[in-house]
């Protein structure tokens, strides 16, 4: 069934799907040593860094849960970070120069990919370790509630991680203390490079939140509107003190499970039918079928790809993190000298 919308919604849910879809292109080809929009980088090699975890494919799920999301709510997020920060209001210039690991990056570059964030517009951060995210999303709740403050949580998982203890933890926690937290599983079909769902037993994220009382919805990943609606009636139970809820996306990870991985364990026809579920040109066809002219999402992705590229530039050129600032925000150090 379609969904009705408007098309100031459907706007504003694509221009956020074309920003990080051109930000996860460019930060691609900078971690392969790629030649960009602006030339090829001045070492030859690759301008980011160690591991890039890419949510290609999954931004519909970031773009239509964060268009709910206030400035004062918090959120978390996962190793494929990048797209939950773009859709939670961070800087892309800032995101672009972090993954570069330049001194003008969130975290002065000592975050890079994998533990970006942005306190300023309540992005707790990103984290590379499976499941750690949803205990600080729940800490982060029990915080807001004892402060009396009309603020929500949001935690973004991977389906890998409702295989581990932190994930029954953490709910149990939030329905326990009816805490002002979503949960948003972003069910991508894989678990690093090993097909999850012969790893997951019974019915899944939804049913394992259902047994603890927590109310959850599935709902189809890949519709932009979709998770926008789904996601906007659970978050206004959670906002009305009706306790956690959980958000079931289905998805799919269009790139390997690192920028570098060419993911060939895939089945060729899965990967064909899910390039053809690309949640981007749904999103056009939903668009044209109502009567929009496709050369307004034209050029919205001009405006995202310009974007990036000025991002990526600025990025390449911008200083490198000091070596007096070594010792900055560790504990420990014997006042900046090394034992």
């Amino acid at each position: 069934m379609a969904i009705p919308f408007d098309f100031d919604t459907l706007t504003a849910l694509y221009r956020t799907m074309a920003r990080i879809r051109a930000f996860e292109d460019a930060a691609e080809r900078a971690s392969q040593g790629g030649v960009t929009a602006f030339g090829q980088n001045a070492s030859g090699g690759a301008s980011v860094r160690g591991p890039l975890h890419l949510s290609t494919g999954q931004e519909a799920v970031a773009a239509g849960v964060c268009a709910h999301l206030q400035r004062e709510d918090l959120l978390t997020s996962t190793h494929r970070g990048h797209g939950h920060t773009l859709a939670k209001g961070a800087d892309l210039a800032r995101t672009m120069a972090e993954l570069f690991g330049r001194a003008t990056g969130f975290n002065g570059g000592r975050g890079g990919s994998m533990h970006i964030a942005d306190f300023s517009v309540g992005m707790l951060g990103a984290n590379g370790v499976v499941a750690a995210g949803l205990p600080i999303a729940v800490g982060a709740a029990h915080a807001l509630k004892l402060r009396g403050v009309p603020h929500v949580v949001t935690c973004f998982f991977g389906d890998g991680a409702i295989n581990r203890g932190p994930f029954l933890e953490a709910l149990n926690w939030a329905q326990v203390f009816a805490l002002p937290v979503l949960f948003v599983c972003e069910d991508n079909r894989w678990s690093a490079m090993t097909p999850s769902t012969p790893l997951i037993a019974g019915d899944g994220a939804a049913e394992r939140a259902r047994s603890l009382g927590i109310a959850a919805t599935t709902v189809d990943g890949n519709d932009v509107l979709a998770v926008h609606a789904a996601s906007g009636d659970l978050l206004r139970q959670v906002r009305g003190g009706e306790g956690p809820r959980l958000l079931h996306a289905l998805t799919y990870r269009l790139k390997g499970h690192v920028s570098v991985d060419p993911a060939r364990y895939r089945e060729p026809a899965e990967l064909e039918a899910a390039l053809r579920d690309d949640p981007i040109e749904r999103a056009r066809n939903v668009w044209r079928e109502a009567g929009g002219a496709a050369t307004e999402l034209d050029s919205l992705d001009r405006a995202a790809h310009a974007e990036v590229a000025q991002a990526v530039a600025a990025a390449a050129t911008a200083p490198w993190p000091a070596a007096t600032a070594a010792y900055d925000h560790v504990q420990n150090t014997g006042a900046g000298v090394w034992r």
